[in-house]
């Protein structure tokens, strides 16, 4: 089974332990990619600032967003990643602790896939990683990639 690339963007260093941990209980084949902020998840994905020289043929397969980050806001981050050809076919989930009236709407209208809550109880973020895997993972048919 091909292992695939999630890229969690989550500025909070223990949501992002507990996202590791979460998707390492799935059992899934896949590989988290963990940045901290906005700008580092562009970085990341157009292969620029410390992500320079990565193959940028290797794009992930699902993207966590976070909408509450420093530098660049995962709004922004969502905006750029569906207005660019390259990556505008990427699955983007919003997985954040933001429950603000319009706030999902906002989201989807901004190009979000899906948008999660995170748990707060450990055992129900497991299954919720689990479920997520399984969907976007192995479930979903991947459009294919954009010519570079």
């Amino acid at each position: 089974m091909k292992e695939h690339t999630i890229l969690v963007v989550d500025d909070n260093p223990g949501d992002a332990m507990l996202t590791e941990r979460a998707f390492r209980k799935s059992s899934i084949a896949s590989t988290l990619m963990i940045v901290h902020d906005g700008q580092e998840a562009l970085d990341y994905l157009w292969g620029k600032g410390n992500h320079a020289g990565r193959d940028l043929r290797d794009m992930p397969a699902l993207i966590l967003l976070d909408i509450n980050l420093p530098r660049v806001s995962g709004h922004d981050v969502l905006r750029r990643i569906r207005s660019d050809p390259r990556t505008r076919r990427l699955p983007v989930v919003m997985l954040t602790s933001s429950c603000e009236d319009g706030e999902v709407g906002r989201c989807y209208d901004a190009g979000a896939n899906s948008y999660i809550q995170k748990p707060i109880d450990f055992k129900r973020f497991v299954e919720v990683a689990h479920e997520l895997s399984t969907y976007w993972l192995t479930i979903n048919e991947s459009p294919p990639a954009i010519d570079r």
